[in-house]
C-alpha cells in the first residue's frame, strides 16, 4: 500500500463528507493506493455514524472509536500501531490542512529518502492569541531540539513507516514527534510550505493549557529521550554535585572552627549556630536522595516499557 492517512478527531461530523470526497478525489488522480485510518476521540456528535456512512461507500476507510476523549496524542499513536503504507500521512479532520499536499509530500519520502516531512503553515489564518504563542513555541523547540523546522505543531505531516513504528506518542507528545524521531536515529527531517485553510465548521480545540502543558512537555521529552535508557547519569550527576557541595561548605566551617580555636578568635561561633551548616546539612541530603532516585530509576528503567493502552469503543474495517 502506498499511503495510510491518520486522521485524529473530534465532534467533526460536518466536516467529514467534505474531507473524505476531497481525499478520494487526490487520492484517483494520483492513482495511489490508500487507506484513511479515522480517529473519533470521544466524539460526543455523530461523528462515528458519518464514518460508517463514509464507510458503505469507500472500502478503503477506517475508524477506531475511544471511549472517551483521550487527546490528539493517543488517538496517533493508535493509529500509527494500524497504519500499514509505505508513507504515513497525517492531518486534522478540520479542513484546515489541505490534502491537495499529499501528492508532494509522499514524493518527498520516497523519492527525496526523508524519514520525515514537516508542513509549514507560512501564511496562517489564525487569531493572533495563537499565532504569538506558536511562534514563541518554535523558536523555543528549534534552539533546543536542534532541528530547523518552522512549525512544529503543523498537523500534515509525512514519515516514513518505520518511523511511526518505532515512536511512542503519549500525553501532548504530539506536538515533538520530529524530536521524538531525532532521538530515534531519524535524522533526515524535511519540510514543506503548505495551505492554511480557514476554518469551515465547528470550533477551534485550542485552549489555555496549552501554555502550559507544551514547555512541560517540551522538558519531559528531552528528558525521556536523552535519559529514560540511563537515569543514573542525570540522577547521579546532579547527586553528586549536590553532595560534592555540602562536603565542601562543611569541610570550609570545619577549617574555620580549626583556625578560629587555634588563632584565639573569640566571637567565632559555633557550627551548629551557622546557617552555611544547615544549608551544607541540606545539600548532602538533597545528593543522596537524588542518588537513590537515580538508582531506583535504574531499576524501573530495566522492568518497563510497555506502551499505553486506551479503551476502544468501536472499530470499523480494522484486521484483526
Amino acid at each position: 500500500m502506498d499511503i495510510s492517512l491518520v486522521i485524529p478527531l473530534y465532534n467533526e461530523a460536518d466536516s467529514l463528507p467534505e474531507l473524505e470526497a476531497w481525499i478520494r478525489k487526490v487520492m484517483e488522480e494520483g492513482h495511489f493506493t490508500y487507506e484513511i485510518i479515522f480517529i473519533d476521540d470521544g466524539s460526543l456528535d455523530n461523528s462515528f455514524s458519518v464514518i460508517s456512512a463514509l464507510n458503505a461507500s469507500n472500502e478503503n476507510i477506517k475508524c477506531i472509536r475511544f471511549r472517551r476523549n483521550y487527546g490528539k496524542s493517543a488517538a496517533l499513536d493508535e493509529g500509527f500501531k494500524h497504519a500499514s503504507g509505505n508513507v504515513v500521512i497525517t492531518m486534522d479532520s478540520d479542513l484546515q490542512d489541505s490534502p491537495d499536499e499529499i501528492p508532494e509530500l509522499y514524493r518527498m519520502i520516497m523519492e527525496d529518502d526523508y524519514d520525515i516531512v514537516s508542513g509549514w503553515k507560512k501564511k496562517r489564518y489564525d487569531p493572533i492569541s495563537k499565532t504569538i504563542p506558536t511562534k514563541l513555541y518554535n523558536y523555543v523547540t528549534r534552539r533546543i531540539s536542534k532541528i530547523k523546522l518552522h512549525d512544529f505543531n503543523c498537523g500534515l505531516k509525512a514519515y516514513k513507516n518505520e518511523v511511526v513504528k518505532s515512536i511512542e506518542v503519549y500525553g501532548e507528545m504530539h506536538r515533538y514527534i520530529p524530536v521524538i524521531a531525532k532521538w530515534k536515529g531519524f535524522t533526515k527531517i524535511g519540510e514543506k510550505v503548505v495551505q492554511h485553510q480557514t476554518r469551515k465548521y465547528g470550533e477551534t480545540k485550542f485552549g489555555f493549557e496549552r501554555f502550559i502543558n507544551g514547555p512541560l512537555d517540551l522538558m519531559s521529552i528531552i528528558f525521556v529521550t536523552r535519559f529514560s535508557r540511563k537515569p543514573m547519569q542525570f540522577f547521579g550527576t546532579m547527586g553528586f554535585l549536590s553532595f560534592l557541595i555540602g562536603f565542601i561548605i562543611s569541610a570550609w566551617l570545619v577549617i574555620q572552627k580549626i583556625i578560629a580555636r587555634y588563632g584565639h578568635i573569640k566571637l567565632h561561633r559555633d557550627i551548629v549556630q551557622q546557617p552555611l551548616f544547615y544549608i551544607a546539612l541540606l545539600m548532602v541530603v538533597i545528593g543522596v536522595v537524588l542518588f537513590l532516585a537515580g538508582f531506583i530509576s535504574e531499576l524501573i528503567s530495566r522492568n518497563t516499557g510497555d506502551k499505553g493502552s486506551y479503551l476502544i469503543r468501536d472499530t470499523l474495517n480494522l484486521n484483526p
